[in-house]
């Protein structure tokens, strides 16, 4: 059963209290930031302090991924040999710029899964072929830094990110890898985060990266299906095996018609549900 990933909450591994609490958050993975969220006096401590959080466990069934810093940095090929050997489901890359790069992460950190941070322009014209990359797992928009390299205006309903974000995103669902949205920075802000998260929801994206626990609770709520979809979906798939039954290769639910493409689709809901309940329930 494929692992939901509605959330996905950045954790500073500089800070002790935070490793803690991480273990009791209901977020579906952590990102366990070594680099934008630690500044570089305290880097090598992290490091430390992350591999001894990891090792005492307590995370559940939580996706442990583990963002270090770039590799061309003075931390960075520390960071990955020293992930290799943590107690982590993945590492995540920042500002991936093509398949070379994960390429040379590759040779650094065994056969950990890899993620890749899509957040310069130069990755974005390469998605086909970071996405393509055989080590990859999933994708992590960095929306704040791809804004800036863009010299972007902040918008509502994100028009100047739109290419990016979609053109990421076709590009991870046509190689099946795990697509997250970018950080809403305004974490007080529950309406906009509302908002963004049905945006995100709306184009595609499995779920949220976030940076504070009080966004937790909107993000799960709005990456996973709703009531009504799920009543949806198990009408439609009863309607269809009635119609083919009957030899009939369509149904009507709801004055629409039913074909199996919407079948997959409703299959893809409940296992989806399913497999929110199965991480809940752990």
């Amino acid at each position: 059963m494929t692992r939901p990933y509605r959330s996905a909450l950045y954790i500073p591994a500089s800070r002790s209290r935070a490793l803690a609490k991480a273990r009791t958050l209901q977020t579906d993975a952590i990102l366990f930031d070594l680099e934008d969220a630690v500044v570089p006096s305290e880097k090598v401590a992290a490091r430390a302090a992350l591999a001894e959080a990891l090792a005492e466990g307590g995370y559940g069934p939580r996706a442990r991924i583990v963002r270090i810093n770039a590799l061309e940095t003075e931390w960075g090929r520390d960071d990955a040999l020293a992930v290799a050997d943590m107690d982590c489901d993945g590492v995540l890359l920042p500002k991936v710029n093509g398949p070379a790069d994960l390429d040379a992460l590759a040779e650094l950190v065994g056969d950990l899964p890899i993620w890749a941070m899509m957040e310069t322009p130069l990755g974005v014209l390469n998605a086909a072929s970071i996405c393509a990359h055989p080590r990859l797992a999933g994708i992590v928009l960095g929306t704040n830094d791809l804004a800036k390299d863009l010299g972007t205006r902040s918008s509502q309903f994100r028009e100047p990110l739109l290419f990016a974000l979609q053109t990421c995103l076709v590009a991870a669902r046509a190689y099946g890898r795990v697509a997250l949205d970018g950080v809403y920075n305004a974490f007080r802000d529950m309406e906009g985060l509302a908002h963004e998260c049905a945006q995100g929801r709306d184009m595609g994206f499995d779920g949220k990266s976030l940076i504070h626990p009080d966004q937790l609770e909107l993000a799960n709520a709005a990456f996973a299906p709703s009531a009504d979809e799920i009543d949806l979906a198990e009408r439609q798939i009863a309607a269809f095996a009635e119609a083919e039954a009957k030899g009939e290769g369509v149904a009507v639910v709801d004055g629409k018609i039913v074909e199996n493409l919407h079948i997959v689709t409703a299959k893809a809901t409940l296992a989806k549900r399913d497999a929110i309940e199965e991480l809940e329930g752990a």
